[in-house]
């Protein structure tokens, strides 16, 4: 007879190990934060060892734990697959993601090739702006851009965005870097931005938070969409108060500078999907190699 400590000891600890934050851990597994550490504290009183490292923070496993954690994790996987596999005989279809139009071109394509490798998953990329309604099974995962998760369904924190200043290197003909009322001399692009309530990242909110004259400054280009904008600025017909997210490759590759430190806070990336997805391991696996790319 095999000697094990109760299941949901197990689960609560492979969550919080995936997430490294008991919040989400509980938010996964519809339970309280106190519910996820009493569990915690359960199995680490059965097996007599110390799982987690909780102070000073962040939470981080110790040795044990992190032994204990991959073991867990690929069982767990394994027995989602097998139940998948009973109730969805078409596992082996590429999983759906919705994206935006942005974040498929920018972001999402360039690492394809990396996904692939590091996660064994194929993806069925479905790019289009408008967001879909997940109730229709047509899409498996949505990736959205919002202040704070919106609906019943599961939101999984991706990336903390920030909008900054950013243009192609040869826009500045070789001149040093030019100081925050210098940027403003420069040809600027302007797109609309979409949802929320929030207030939009306009070029006059960047000007107050660099402390500069709040006369709307002149905008050179506008655009209704925030690719076609980054495009413009990727081209070297100005600077764009773009998504640190969604210019990160740019940036790395020399394509793009950013040309202040002062910036403007953005929402957060999401991974969104139903809850009790059948395919939740596979959706688990994108959202953990999304944060690692981070």
């Amino acid at each position: 007879m095999r000697r094990l400590p109760p299941l949901h000891a197990l689960r609560a600890f492979e969550a919080a190990a995936r997430h490294l934050h008991f919040t989400r851990a509980a938010a996964e597994l519809h339970l309280t934060p106190t519910a996820i550490s009493h569990q915690v504290r359960q199995l680490e009183e059965t097996l007599g060892v110390k799982l987690f490292h909780r102070y000073p923070r962040p939470m981080r496993l110790t040795d044990e734990g992190a032994a204990l954690y991959p073991v867990l994790r690929d069982s767990f996987d394994r027995m989602a697959g097998a139940i998948d596999g009973l109730s969805r005989p078409d596992t082996t279809r590429p999983l759906t993601v919705s994206v935006t139009l942005a974040f498929a071109s920018l972001w999402l394509m360039r690492r394809m090739p990396q996904l692939q490798r590091d996660t064994g998953l194929h993806l069925q990329v479905e790019a289009d702006n408008r967001p879909v309604d997940l109730s229709e099974h047509l899409v498996d995962l949505a990736l959205r851009y919002a202040a704070e998760p919106r609906g019943p369904d599961l939101w999984l924190p991706l990336f903390e965005d920030r909008l900054a200043p950013y243009c192609a290197p040869e826009l500045l003909q070789r001149q040093a870097a030019p100081g925050d009322a210098d940027i403003l001399r420069l040809p600027l692009i302007q797109y609309r931005w979409s949802g929320g309530t929030e207030a939009p990242p306009s070029w006059q909110r960047w000007c107050h938070a660099a402390g500069l004259d709040s006369t709307p400054p002149a905008i050179a280009q506008q655009y209704s969409e925030e690719l076609n904008a980054i495009d413009a600025a990727l081209a070297g017909q100005g600077v764009v108060l773009a998504s640190s997210v969604l210019a990160a490759s740019a940036l790395a590759e020399g394509r793009l500078i950013r040309l202040s430190k002062t910036d403007l806070p953005g929402r957060t990336f999401w991974a969104v999907c139903l809850r009790d997805h059948p395919r939740q391991a596979e959706i688990d696996r994108f959202v953990a190699w999304a944060r690692a790319c981070a």
